[in-house]
């Protein structure tokens, strides 16, 4: 008996659980939401952030309200967004570092523990370029880097960087030894590739295309599993390392204890703010493509890359700047 009355509790318990997750889905959002970004005001993130408020605000009769929380490489608005209570009132607005800094830096929070992903927002295109003379297939640097290991050299804005994690991951698959150039910040590794200071800079496309269609460059690989006809005859990542595609991605997240009701309302809200026609034409100004992928397959990318980008910062001793 006294077993059957436990039954009999859990079971109202779970019952009275999932009305109250319906009830607040149902109710969502009876109050302004907070898009938290990690960084100062005026970046890239902090563009995508205030594009989707924009259009989740037309859609709701609630505000939408961009919260800068700047400080430790985006770890401070991280941490601030893991702690809220996970009701979906307080979600984050970032990009790909969020899974690579926990790996380079102590940080009080556990992204696959304290977050969950809401919907990718933009996907993020890299391309391997070079300015040096008689590079002009990734085959060719390949067999250069063989003959003279160490010789090359590549740039990035710093390490831990996207474009020093991508060069990484290539050149520990094929097997060949590249000199790492780290540079305070994007633009003078640019700027070091144009003065012949460094070989090769894996950067977004947004940068890469012109350069390549003026002349100044030419592309060896481009990320992303469909090559692009900006840049035609680049083989993609994923063509020259089967099963080894890499992309770039920002996103939304919350609370990992965030209802699964409610959570589905954000990701379909963000999803629309993203595919709108007038929102994705900005991102394709800006270099980017709208994605909208939703909290379920978004998660699995995000999971995936935790652990891909973990393993080679482990594997090849890479340490913050």
């Amino acid at each position: 008996m006294q077993i059957m009355k436990k039954w009999l509790r859990a079971c109202a318990a779970g019952v009275l659980c999932a009305l109250s997750m319906s009830a607040a889905a149902q109710d969502f959002p009876s109050k302004p939401v907070r898009l938290v970004v990690p960084f100062p005001a005026g970046g890239t993130i902090d563009t995508v952030a205030r594009l989707i408020a924009e259009k989740m605000r037309s859609g709701w009769s609630q505000p939408v309200i961009v919260e800068n929380r700047a400080g430790g490489n985006g770890a401070v608005g991280v941490d601030f967004v893991a702690k809220s209570p996970p009701d979906g009132y307080t979600v984050l607005v970032h990009a790909f570092l969020l899974v690579t800094v926990p790996h380079l830096q102590k940080t009080p929070y556990d992204v696959p523990k304290d977050l969950v992903g809401v919907a990718q927002t933009i996907a993020t295109q890299y391309a391997l370029m070079t300015t040096k003379p008689g590079l002009a297939t990734w085959t060719d640097l390949v067999a250069e880097a063989k003959k003279h290991p160490g010789k090359l050299n590549y740039g990035s804005g710093g390490n831990g960087s996207a474009q020093h994690l991508y060069v990484e991951l290539a050149r520990s698959i094929a097997g060949i030894a590249v000199t790492h150039v780290p540079y305070k910040g994007n633009a003078l590794a640019i700027q070091g590739l144009l003065a012949g200071d460094i070989d090769m800079i894996f950067d977004p496309t947004n940068t890469v295309i012109p350069m390549v269609q003026s002349g100044k460059a030419r592309a060896l690989l481009v990320t992303g599993q469909k090559p692009l006809d900006a840049l035609p005859g680049t083989p993609t990542f994923d063509s020259v390392f089967p099963g080894m595609s890499i992309d770039g991605w920002h996103g939304v997240f919350a609370p990992s204890a965030t209802p699964q009701p409610v959570l589905e309302q954000l990701s379909t809200a963000v999803s629309a703010a993203v595919r709108a026609p007038e929102i994705a034409e900005r991102f394709r100004q800006m270099g980017f493509e709208a994605s909208g992928l939703p909290t379920g397959p978004f998660n699995a990318v995000m999971r995936r890359d935790y652990e891909r980008w973990g393993k080679l910062i482990r594997d090849n001793g890479i340490r913050p700047d």
